[in-house]
C-alpha cells in the first residue's frame, strides 16, 4: 500500500464541534450527510456520540458518482442496523423529494411531546452535520429551491451556523463541517483525500493518486482501461500512472512524464465521475 499519513483539523472545526453540542437541544432530527463513495470513511465517529439518542437520518450524498449496486448494499446495511438512510445527489432535486417527508416522520414523536405540554404547534427542526466538502450547502440550496448558502468545491466553506426555512413546515439549521480530530487509520485518510474531503494542500497528490489507482485496479479495472484507453493494466501502480501520463500528454521536456500533473488529472477525473460510477468501500456485515 502507498503510505501517506494525513492529518487535517482546522481550528474552526474545534468550534464547530462545540456548536453542534450547544445547538442540539434546538432541533428534533439530525441529518448526517456522508459520501456514498466512502460511507464508512466519511462518517465522523464523534457525531454519534454528540447527538446521542436524537433521531437521525443518514443521507448518502453524491450517489450519482457511486456504484449503484454498492450503494444499495449500503442502504440495506444501514436498515439492518436500525438506521434510516436515503441515497441522494445534492445536484439533482428529484432525488431529494423523500428527504422532507422522512425528516417530518422522524420528528413526529418529538413534536407530539411538545404539543402535549400545551405549547403552540411549530415546524419540525433539523440540523445537518457531516465532514467538510460532502455537499451540505448544495443540498440545502436544492431543498430550498434557490441559492441561499455559499457553495464551493473545497472543504471548510461553511464556518458558522445558519437557520434556513426549508419550506413552510420545516426549519433547518446548517452547521460547519466536522472532521475527526485525528485520522488514526491511514487508509481512511487516503480515501478522504481522494474524494476531496481534505484540502489538497496538506497531502501528496501523487501518493493519494497511486493509492486510488491501486483500489481502482482491484475494484474497477475495466473502467480504468476504458477511460485511459489501455489494453491491459500494468502490474505496478507507478507504471500505471506513467501510462496515464503518456495518454494524457502530461509530459516534460524530453518526453519524461510529469507525474504530478498526471496524478492531478487522474484525481480530478475520479472526483468528477469521468472514470465512472465508483465506490471505494463495501459494507462489512
Amino acid at each position: 500500500m502507498v503510505t501517506q499519513q494525513i492529518q487535517w483539523y482546522p481550528g474552526h472545526m474545534v468550534k464547530a464541534r462545540r456548536m453542534v453540542s450547544e445547538h442540539l437541544q434546538l432541533v428534533d432530527v439530525v441529518v448526517e450527510l456522508i459520501d456514498a463513495r466512502i460511507p464508512a470513511a466519511s462518517r465522523n465517529p464523534e457525531i454519534g456520540k454528540l447527538i446521542g439518542g436524537k433521531p437521525r437520518l443518514i443521507l448518502l450524498n453524491k450517489a450519482d458518482l457511486a456504484d449503484p449496486v454498492v450503494t444499495r448494499q449500503w442502504l440495506d446495511f444501514f436498515q439492518e442496523s436500525g438506521d434510516t438512510a436515503l441515497a441522494v445527489a445534492a445536484s439533482d432535486s428529484g432525488s431529494l423529494k423523500a428527504v422532507p417527508l422522512t425528516v417530518s416522520s422522524l420528528a413526529k414523536p418529538a413534536l407530539e411531546k411538545w404539543q402535549a405540554k400545551r405549547r403552540l404547534p411549530r415546524a419540525p427542526r433539523l440540523m445537518i452535520v457531516g465532514i467538510p466538502n460532502v455537499g451540505k450547502s448544495t443540498l440545502i440550496n436544492r431543498l430550498v429551491g434557490k441559492k441561499r448558502l455559499t457553495v464551493a468545491d473545497r472543504p471548510g466553506v461553511t464556518r458558522k451556523e445558519q437557520w434556513v426555512r426549508l419550506r413552510e413546515d420545516l426549519d433547518l439549521l446548517d452547521m460547519p463541517g466536522i472532521l475527526m480530530p485525528r485520522i488514526g487509520d491511514e487508509e481512511v485518510g487516503l480515501k478522504l483525500a481522494a474524494t476531496g474531503a481534505i484540502s489538497d494542500a496538506v497531502f501528496s497528490i501523487e501518493a493519494v493518486t497511486l493509492y486510488l489507482l491501486g483500489r481502482l485496479s482491484n475494484l474497477y479495472p475495466g473502467l480504468l482501461c476504458k477511460r485511459f484507453q489501455l489494453n491491459n493494466l500494468p502490474d505496478d501502480v507507478t507504471n500505471l500512472l506513467q501510462e496515464i501520463g503518456i495518454r494524457r500528454g502530461a509530459l516534460l521536456a524530453g518526453g519524461k512524464v510529469d507525474t504530478l500533473r498526471a496524478a492531478q488529472q487522474c484525481l480530478d477525473e475520479f472526483r468528477d465521475g469521468r472514470i465512472g460510477r465508483i465506490s471505494l468501500e463495501l459494507p462489512n456485515r
